[in-house]
């Protein structure tokens, strides 16, 4: 059986993510939803994108098809009822098709089995608010069965929760409290002297912690990523960098983000008010509920030193950001510049940055990814006022 996880119509409510990659490629916890499918259902994964991604995932189909929500978050409820599932059959939380079986997607199926208990990631804001419970979903299933490699004796560790070493892993004279939850240290990746982290913390193949780093419960340090400073229950996708001293928190940085040394954000309005984020359906702030969150910055996106984000800020693809004082709380993908205001950032520019910073990691900006981004481009130029 192929099982093929598809963005719906709601997927555009996680822009900036979901502007370079499908809704089951966000990752949430220590593994993308994606991969999380591929764990628990032991099939082969293809995903349905949004048409502007279609070239990035090639989706295969076969006779025997399970199509599944790439918003959804599996738990073992959800499981069985799509296990249960008949040809032809979908699964429909209220008025969200969570499943169908069978040879293609049907938007209107005439056989409907309602369920109740999902979790669908259905604003960004909910990839920083679920990672806490994910990492510890995540640490279960990838480490069941398995002995963790030894922890050098030069570390501290306490706290009733486990820690799991993959091989590889380079951690020496930090100190690791799991009293909240599990620590997981993926493959090859390092925990430099002096770091503290608090769990449950999952930091990815080939990341690192930086000396002396701060790190609160319910982050995520995607692979490829270097991190320093202050941290607390943030997501980073990959490849993405806040080497340096500063803070970020209730935050998600997509890949190929690089955040300038004493880069801070806020993630509590002096009013203590409930935070809006920018919404780029709706094309207006929108309520979020919370009373903590930070910066939601999409790949490719970059800012200079001692920059300074406002509490829900919201930041698109390819921007740079440099300067003193506040960026306002929306900038668009494609913007160059800071609170004293922006100009463009054009394509053609921002692709010969990416390129330099992904031929360091021995990677390329492909044809389709620059085809993509010049989409995003084209899509948001309503939003770069500055040329009207």
């Amino acid at each position: 059986m192929q099982v093929i996880l598809f963005d719906d119509s709601q997927t555009e409510h996680l822009s900036p993510f979901t502007l370079t990659r499908a809704a089951a490629d966000i990752r949430c916890g220590i593994l993308t939803i994606a991969e999380k499918w591929a764990h628990h259902l032991g099939n082969p994964i293809s995903i349905l994108a949004q048409a502007h991604l279609s070239e990035k995932y090639a989706t295969q189909l076969s006779a025997d098809n399970l199509f599944v929500n790439g918003r959804a978050l599996p738990n073992q409820a959800l499981l069985d009822a799509i296990q249960a599932l008949k040809d032809g059959e979908a699964l429909m939380q209220n008025d969200v098709l969570l499943a169908f079986k069978g040879p293609e997607i049907i938007s209107t199926p005439a056989h409907v089995v309602p369920f109740e208990g999902a979790v669908l990631i259905s604003r960004i804001h909910h990839i920083f608010t679920y990672n806490h419970q994910e990492i510890e979903n995540d640490f279960a299933l990838l480490t069941k069965g398995r002995t963790s490699e030894p922890l050098s004796a030069s570390n501290t560790h306490f706290g009733k929760h486990p820690i799991f070493l993959e091989k590889g892993v380079k951690a020496e004279a930090a100190i690791f409290n799991t009293t909240d939850g599990p620590i997981y240290l993926g493959l090859d990746s390092e925990v430099m002297e002096g770091a503290m982290i608090r769990g449950p913390f999952a930091l990815c193949e080939h990341a690192s912690v930086k000396m002396g780093a701060k790190i609160y419960t319910g982050t995520t340090i995607g692979p490829h990523s270097k991190v320093g400073g202050e941290v607390s229950n943030s997501v980073i996708f990959g490849y993405s960098n806040k080497g340096h001293d500063g803070f970020l928190g209730n935050s998600v940085l997509g890949e190929w983000c690089n955040l300038g040394a004493d880069t801070n954000n806020s993630n509590l309005k002096n009013n203590y008010e409930e935070v809006k984020l920018w919404n780029y359906v709706t094309q207006n702030f929108e309520r979020t509920g919370l009373q903590f969150c930070g910066l939601m910055m999409g790949d490719h996106s970059k800012c200079g030193i001692n920059t300074m984000f406002n509490t829900g800020s919201v930041v698109g693809v390819s921007a740079n950001i440099f300067g003193s004082g506040f960026p306002r709380n929306f900038v668009p993908s494609f913007s160059w510049g800071g609170a004293s205001g922006f100009e463009t950032y054009l394509p053609k520019k921002a692709f010969q940055t990416a390129e330099k910073v992904m031929q360091r990691r021995g990677l390329s900006l492909s044809e389709i990814d620059k085809a993509i981004l010049e989409t995003i481009f084209a899509k948001e130029n309503n939003y770069r006022t500055w040329e009207k």
